[in-house]
């Protein structure tokens, strides 16, 4: 980058992450109900009557209230928080929470006593080991609870009650669900009285207005609204001066540290810089990122002022928020300068790489309940353009293009996060062969759980990883099944096609970006990606694009318009002290003939300076705006930025 390398970005690479827990990718049957220890699970499971495949999460549920006396209402309404009714398989959460209740299974980093520093890894609270709890209540195995998704829902039930009964409240099925609200604040495990408050809102609010949908297995599950349920208020809080924050998520303040740790060098300080944003520079981006450690070891890290920074860390197993710079300040998380000084970076506790590795429902609303507030404080489109991921951050010169990051994964569900943004990315009509034509405007919106695309790699290089929903479809270089993957020139410089390696962002589309339709062929449509056509499958029973609209834009004159990664001045623009920045084209070009869809065109052509220590040199954090203008187009996975001049838009 362009500040030298003291400005480190967090690895996404599965081989030097550091993994909580070890993750069963291989399918496991659960174990014989012959073999468990006790009666009630037994009879829990037994009272699931045969029937077709579809209809067997219900039947559970149903079950499973009967036999604890828990309200089938209440525990479906905590296993939608939990994991909105998935199974998961046999693969745990990010927290190590297991299938559709999210019980725990999880070990702590912890001193070795020795005082040098090393970690060991602890039991920790049983507030993380509630799968065994479910376990000694019913009487099924640890294994079982956590591997079957019947014995899961069975144990959460168990536990449900046990809560219930130890804060000396009646059980019983048809109890009043108001009743249930310190059983569903025990249940969340956290240790925070707003966070469990938050988590018992957030059931009580989904049990109020009633869900309905098709989990990752195809099972159907319904909740009946309770539209007279009253929704419980928040503790009163204290202690939220520093933090930028909805009231709602009591979140707390984790400083990171603005310190000069290697005097007399002025630019050994880390780990963010100081500004005056929004005004100079704006905010104009939320980038979504995953930690790739585990929440406390993430902690540690934005604590280090040897290290990187970002504003916002989320938990996942309860969606607890910490905070660590303020919004005014420049953090330092997404690997391209000119993102960073107009960006809020939000990490999510998780690991990209680890394909079956899922995230919680809470870390979902937490995220989304913070990002609709920061949107609306500075102002932010809820769109793609602006919501990103880290994946579509564009590297700033074509040698870094191959190292930039790809988190938050194939497997963030960006169309479930964006109806919880209310800002939902599946309205209009369905985009077939048939009702668009060059020229038009598309934008991705696959069926998240039931678009199912090969990834390999999660595990080991060719692997292929689980089975699950991704959020991307696959670009393909001709109308045909087994043609190549379009190819990716920063990213494979000698030509070669992209891959399916979980990695490789090089021919994928995500939820919620636009693109203009080169043509259509049988049961595909193309569109301009990365300056050449990429084909698109449109299966018959559902599209995974939809029509769109939108401005766009094409080469302004001559037979070819460069891209660049950032916005920054023309040359003209510096003061004699602020070294000139260099706003090098990247490796592709738009060519005569195709458009691209215009993301934005107010993107404001800026440069922030500030390389050493505030303490050492008070006035090099200088903003240094120049006249030239950009726009900010979908071009690829990642955005791209062209200069106005080059381009028409039409």
């Amino acid at each position: 980058m362009s500040q030298g390398p003291r400005r480190r970005i967090l690895t996404a690479s599965a081989a030097t992450a550091a993994v909580l827990v070890t993750l069963a990718f291989a399918a496991q049957a659960p174990q014989a109900l012959g073999a468990v220890r006790g009666p009630t699970g037994q009879v829990c499971l037994r009272s699931v009557q045969p029937g077709g495949a579809t209809g067997v999460r219900e039947r559970v549920f149903r079950a499973a209230a009967s036999t604890y006396r828990v309200p089938e209402s209440v525990l479906k309404g905590v296993s939608y928080m939990e994991s909105r009714w998935d199974d998961h398989g046999a693969s745990p959460s990010t927290s190590g929470g297991y299938g559709p209740m999210n019980l725990t299974d999880l070990s702590v980093p912890a001193s070795n006593g020795k005082g040098d520093g090393s970690i060991v890894r602890t039991a920790g609270p049983p507030a993380l080991h509630t799968a065994d709890r479910a376990a000694g209540l019913t009487g099924l195995s640890a294994h079982q609870v956590k591997t079957d998704a019947a014995a899961n829902i069975c144990g959460g039930a168990a536990l449900l009650s046990s809560y219930q009964r130890g804060l000396g409240n009646p059980t019983g099925a048809r109890s009043a669900v108001a009743g249930w609200y310190g059983a569903i604040r025990a249940f969340s495990g956290s240790a925070s009285r707003i966070d469990s408050a938050t988590f018992a809102r957030r059931v009580f609010r989904v049990i109020k207005t009633g869900e309905a949908r098709t989990t990752n297995d195809g099972q159907l599950v319904r909740l009946a609204p309770l539209p007279g349920l009253r929704i419980p208020a928040l503790p009163v809080q204290s202690n939220l001066a520093p933090v930028d924050c909805p009231t709602s998520l009591g979140c707390e303040w984790v400083p990171a540290p603005y310190d000069w740790y290697g005097r007399p060098d002025p630019y050994a300080y880390g780990n963010h810089d100081l500004a005056n944003r929004p005004d100079g520079p704006n905010i104009h981006y939320i980038v979504i990122h995953d930690t790739e450690a585990t929440y406390n070891e993430t902690l540690n890290l934005v604590q280090d002022p040897t290290y990187v920074s970002w504003n916002y860390t989320i938990r996942s197993s309860d969606g607890h928020v910490a905070q660590h710079t303020y919004a005014n300040d420049v953090a330092w998380h997404a690997g391209n300068w000119y993102l960073n000084m107009h960006a809020i970076g939000i990490e999510h506790e998780g690991f990209a790489a680890q394909g079956a590795t899922w995230y919680t429902e809470s870390m979902y609303q937490s995220s989304a309940a913070l990002v609709r507030y920061l949107a609306a404080e500075y102002n932010i489109p809820l769109d793609r353009a602006h919501i990103i991921g880290h994946d579509q951050v564009p590297g700033i010169l074509p040698k870094y293009v191959k190292s930039m990051h790809w988190d938050p994964g194939p497997y963030w569900d960006w169309m479930h996060y964006f109806y919880l943004l209310h800002a939902p990315l599946g309205r209009g009509v369905r985009a077939t062969p048939t009702n668009v034509q060059a020229g038009s405007v598309v934008k991705v919106a696959p069926n998240f759980a039931s678009n199912r695309q090969r990834v390999t790699g999660c595990t080991a290089p060719g692997v292929r990883c689980p089975s699950q929903g991704t959020n991307f479809v696959y670009l393909r270089t001709a109308p045909a099944p087994h043609a190549h993957l379009v190819r990716d020139i920063g990213l494979h410089r000698r030509g070669g096609f992209s891959t399916r390696d979980v990695a490789d962002v090089g021919a994928r589309v995500d939820a919620g970006q636009k693109f203009v339709v080169a043509g259509t062929s049988g049961h595909w449509v193309a569109i301009w990606y990365l300056g050449e056509k990429g084909w698109i499958y449109i299966p018959p029973s559902h599209s995974p694009l939809v029509r769109s609209s939108g401005r766009t834009v094409g080469v302004q004159s001559g037979s070819s318009s460069p891209v660049y990664g950032r916005a920054y001045p023309e040359r003209a623009a510096y003061p004699s002290d602020i070294p000139f920045q260099r706003v090098g084209p990247l490796q592709y070009t738009i060519k005569a003939g195709q458009r691209y869809v215009l993301a934005d065109d107010s993107i404001t052509t800026d440069y922030y300076y500030a390389t050493t220590y505030n303490d050492s040199a008070p006035d090099d954090h200088t903003e240094v705006v120049g006249k030239d203008k950009y726009y900010e187009i979908w071009f690829g996975h990642r955005m791209a930025f062209v200069r106005a001049d080059d381009v028409s838009v039409r």
